[in-house]
């Protein structure tokens, strides 16, 4: 498949939730694979890694830990998608978390229709040392 990637414009003209329903799904194959790299379990046990991964909660944390790295204009996507106002908030997560959740997502589905993956693998992988911080 040949894949055409937008500007950094074209990519602006899009909703930050229409670039959060992307990037979540960028944000969530990442996850996967960095899980599967980390050990070969059972799906199970793959999946509720992935959960404690992919949540709200986690995401917000996400956002503290790569804001201070980002360039004018990926801060600005940030911004836009945390300001993003939409219909419903998850029972687990409070309104602040979800808005910085959603930011998150906006920046990888931002990143991912320009095509700059390496900018989204460097974001994912400053991510993942702060969740092994977190833990270790």
């Amino acid at each position: 498949m040949d894949r055409k990637y937008l500007s950094e414009r074209e990519a602006n003209c899009y909703s930050p939730l229409t670039l959060a329903f992307l990037g979540d799904s960028v944000y969530d194959t990442l996850v996967r694979e960095y899980l599967l790299r980390q050990a070969n379990m059972p799906v199970a046990k793959l999946h509720s890694a992935k959960v404690k991964l992919v949540c709200a909660e986690f995401q917000s944390d996400a956002y503290e830990t790569i804001s201070e790295v980002l360039s004018e204009r990926e801060l600005g996507v940030l911004k836009r998608g945390r300001n993003a106002t939409g219909n419903t908030v998850p029972k687990h997560a409070a309104a602040v978390q979800y808005r910085r959740a959603t930011a998150v997502e906006a920046l990888f589905g931002f990143l991912f229709l320009t095509g700059q993956q390496e900018r989204i693998r460097e974001l994912f992988d400053m991510i993942m040392a702060q969740e092994g911080n977190d833990n270790g």
